[in-house]
């Protein structure tokens, strides 16, 4: 298969259940809202290392938030429920509560699974906390110095899929890298999705366990150019570079459309060819066969 010059590697992407949860964040103005976020999402790249896969899904108009001020969407991701929850509330406590003018919403209020978010963060408030209950939603108000932090009760946690891949083969390094943006740029119209590497992107694509004891991933030596004459190689003939794009999202349709958008902006001349990483079909429940995703139905 070929779309425009670029061939697609007769293979499937390998995905794994998740769950997880979405908040409205709000602030007073685009540059607080900006700082919140960056804040909130750092280090939120990968469940391997992290507590939390995370990122902005979508920005929202004053006429699409709660409290009718600048927002954005943000979708975390975790292996549990629990450790969601916990991720959130301390990325919530350390992030957004000290962010000047945010405050917090539930993004999923119809979810039946609740996980605790300001019923834990009022206590920073000393007893001087103040709750109330508006159309069925409990709130809690926070004292801080600037006025109050406002942060939802608890917010909804539903099951996703994280882990949808591609993997770009280049002639250049440059030419990844735009093949990537433009990747990454298609993916982020599809709503119900994050791609929580560092600008969507990520040089240090795994596999499963190491020759090093103790670690549970390392180095996807069958991507490397360095290493190529070394190891079995995936890399097709005249690709010098390789750069993965993962995809995290609230249900299949819309992991499966984010990788068809990004593969055809990705493809062209440059990019020789477009692969994606699993695991053999072993360890996660979603497979997304590039060849199946991209045909017309």
């Amino acid at each position: 298969m070929l779309i425009d010059s670029t061939y697609i590697v007769d293979t499937f992407a390998e995905a794994f259940r998740l769950r997880f949860a979405r908040l409205i964040v709000t602030a007073h103005d685009d540059h607080w809202l900006d700082a919140g976020l960056r804040a909130a999402c750092g280090y939120g790249t990968s469940v391997i290392g992290c507590d939390a896969e995370i990122g902005v899904e979508r920005r929202l108009s004053p006429q699409e938030t709660p409290d009718g001020r600048p927002g954005a969407a943000v979708l975390a991701f975790g292996f549990s429920a629990d450790g969601l929850a916990k991720a959130i509330a301390n990325r919530t406590a350390q992030s957004l509560l000290t962010c000047p003018t945010a405050s917090v919403f539930d993004g999923l209020p119809e979810a039946e699974d609740r996980a605790p978010l300001g019923s834990h963060i009022r206590y920073f408030g000393d007893g001087f906390e103040k709750t109330k209950v508006v159309d069925g939603r409990r709130f809690w108000r926070v004292p801080v110095m600037d006025g109050e932090f406002l942060v939802e009760d608890a917010v909804g946690i539903e099951k996703g899929v994280g882990g949808g891949n591609f993997i770009l083969q280049a002639r250049s390094l440059e030419s990844a890298l735009a093949a990537a943006r433009r990747g990454v740029d298609a993916i982020a119209a599809v709503s119900g999705t994050i791609t929580p590497f560092p600008g969507g992107v990520v040089r240090s694509g795994s596999k499963v366990g190491s020759r090093y004891e103790g670690l549970k991933a390392s180095t996807n030596d069958a991507f490397c150019p360095s290493l190529a004459g070394r190891v079995d190689s995936e890399l097709v003939a005249g690709a010098v570079c390789g750069l993965e794009i993962v995809i995290d999202g609230i249900d299949e349709a819309v992991v499966a459309a984010s990788m068809i958008a990004g593969i055809r902006a990705a493809s062209g001349p440059d990019t020789i060819a477009i692969s994606a990483g699993n695991y053999g079909g072993k360890l996660g429940k979603f497979h997304f066969h590039l060849r199946q995703i991209l045909s017309p139905a």
